[in-house]
């Protein structure tokens, strides 16, 4: 059961900042100021859904590590701390200051300047959550091969 919650908190986590992200670049490439303010105006409110996700993610991970630090359980547990860092720091500022901008009508360079910021961080994000969920996949894969 503690496996179950930690692939669907994980997979709901990765689909809710891919969803953040590619609403994003879509909304940009409208180069429509309606669009582009819905969708800044509106990832603030995924918060409501993510961070339980990475909450529950993060948490059952630790507990199905067992307290293991070695090999992939390593790997993943030592990128949670850039993810974490990321999205509190950086992420999270970003998107609120962003829809602040957004629904003041203010498309200045500080806004895409900050933008730009949440693009690079939001795909770094994305690319070390994928690492993740890569690895426990293959974690996965391997016990079911042993069991077999």
């Amino acid at each position: 059961m503690l496996s179950v919650a930690h692939k669907t908190s994980g997979a709901i986590a990765l689909v809710m900042i891919a969803l953040f992200w590619g609403s994003t670049v879509l909304s940009e490439i409208s180069f429509d100021a309606a669009t582009v303010t819905a969708v800044k105006s509106a990832i603030p409110y995924g918060f409501i859904v993510l961070i339980p996700a990475l909450m529950a993610a993060g948490g059952s991970g630790l507990r199905l590590a067992g307290g293991r630090r070695s090999g992939a359980i390593g790997t993943k547990l030592k990128r949670m701390p850039f993810i974490a860092a990321n999205g509190l720091f950086v992420l999270m500022p970003a998107a609120f200051f962003l829809a602040s901008k957004a629904r003041a009508g203010n498309f200045d360079t500080a806004f895409y300047a900050v933008q730009v910021l949440e693009l690079l961080a939001g795909a770094g994000n994305l690319a070390l959550l994928s690492l993740n969920m890569r690895d426990g996949l293959r974690m996965t894969a391997r016990r079911r091969s042993l069991r077999a």
